[in-house]
């Protein structure tokens, strides 16, 4: 994934959405393509290579899945099956990424092409898992979202080291993350410590830390996304929906259209004089007067549209005598004053 300043790019988190159908992880990618999103991302697990038949339940959810151990189980996919989400991703034009949550997961992503590395939060803190993802060379996004700065300063440290590009996304692993706890104040935080693109890993819910994201200038957005909120699944309180994502997605190109394009307020000026026309006010004899006569207060309104003298011009009007008879509604013009004021 290539990080650009003028750009947002969306990450599409399904996660396990899909809870453990390939059809539906399909549905998604599909989905995902038609709101205009940059990249749909997954989560491998290896139930044996990351996780213990005692690990416990963040949420206990499941209503087939007697333990954690066995949920993850559940949502593994075989090599050949990511292969094909990954092709099927490509084929929309979306980057397929997946976070690693072991070392052999990061070995078969690797086989089956993968292009960008994600690493989850507590993955940070992973040694083996974190020097195979550095040797590969790929670009890395890390998440901040369960360590501490110096954790993140010594992920930080070894990515300048090896050379490859990578990206820091503020994250707060709260589900769903309430707005005081977004941490927007990170984003320059973290570029202004670390000199690199920065993003932010969003779990609220809602479109509204995005939107405030790409308008300060965030170059990554991941959120969670499910079809609807009737879905099942522990993320769903933390994701948005297909057509909100693709709402969001919309927004942030408006943003970013904004953002790159400064505006001359001169040239602005001169661009909207028609349109000004039409909305500013003339002053206009309210009733007839022949030539000769003395301009009063109680001789004139202001009224649209602004083609003749316009009423910011009044103080120079007053006291002065009509050169020709002028009818009542007509609008003033600089020729019809004489020179001199009485």
């Amino acid at each position: 994934m290539q990080f650009d300043s003028t750009r947002c790019r969306v990450v599409a988190e399904v996660a396990q959405a899909h809870d453990g159908s390939l059809g539906t992880a399909h549905a998604y990618i599909d989905a995902i393509a038609k709101t205009g999103a940059d990249a749909v991302k997954f989560q491998t697990h290896i139930a044996a290579a990351e996780s213990t038949p005692g690990e416990p339940w963040r949420v206990r959810f499941s209503y087939q899945d007697e333990t954690r151990y066995g949920y993850w189980k559940r949502m593994e996919f075989t090599e050949p099956q990511w292969l094909g989400l990954r092709k099927h991703a490509e084929e929309k034009d979306l980057e397929f990424l997946s976070s690693p949550f072991s070392l052999e997961a990061a070995r078969m992503l690797m086989r089956i092409g993968i292009r960008t590395w994600k690493v989850a939060s507590g993955e940070i803190s992973n040694r083996p898992l974190f020097d195979y993802l550095l040797e590969t060379r790929l670009p890395i996004i890390i998440s901040t979202g369960m360590s501490s700065l110096a954790e993140t300063d010594a992920a930080v440290g070894r990515l300048k080291a090896s050379g490859v590009p990578f990206a820091v996304t503020q994250c707060t692993s709260a589900y769903p993350c309430p707005p005081e706890k977004v941490g927007l104040n990170m984003l320059s935080y973290y570029r202004d410590r670390y000199q690199c693109a920065i993003g932010l890993s969003d779990h609220s819910g809602t479109i509204f830390p995005g939107l405030a994201a790409a308008t300060l200038g965030a170059e990554l957005l991941e959120l969670h996304v499910v079809f609807s909120r009737e879905c099942f699944g522990p993320d769903v309180v933390a994701s948005v929906t297909t057509p909100e994502l693709a709402t969001l997605v919309e927004g942030i190109r408006y943003i970013e259209k904004m953002r790159i394009h400064a505006v001359d307020k001169n040239q602005m000026a001169v661009e909207l004089a028609p349109v000004r026309q039409l909305f500013t006010k003339s002053i206009v004899i309210t009733q007839d007067m022949p030539s000769g006569a003395v301009l009063a207060i109680e001789n004139l309104a202001f009224k649209k549209p602004g083609t003749g003298l316009p009423a910011e011009r009044l103080p120079f009007v007053l006291g002065r005598r009509l050169r020709r008879a002028v009818l009542a509604g007509e609008m003033l013009q600089e020729s019809d004053l004489a020179e001199e004021t009485v």
